[in-house]
């Protein structure tokens, strides 16, 4: 088994990677991608309320 054989098993990252050449990429990929991040944008948002959240809720107990 070569080195070459092992990259072409494995499986190409999901979504997009940051920085990544975008200029082999359609407009419906490009639309897809877009997509892709808001939702993740918003994932990280009520991820990050949430937090805040509790941390002013423990905050506000012990004053």
């Amino acid at each position: 088994m070569s080195l070459f054989e092992d990259d072409a098993r494995k499986p190409k990252p999901a979504g997009h990677e940051i920085g990544s050449d975008l200029s082999l990429l359609s407009a419906d990929e490009l639309e897809n991608r877009i997509n892709l991040l808001t939702a993740e944008i918003a994932r990280l948002q009520a991820e990050r309320d949430r937090k805040r959240a509790s941390r002013s809720a423990a905050e506000s107990l012990f004053r």
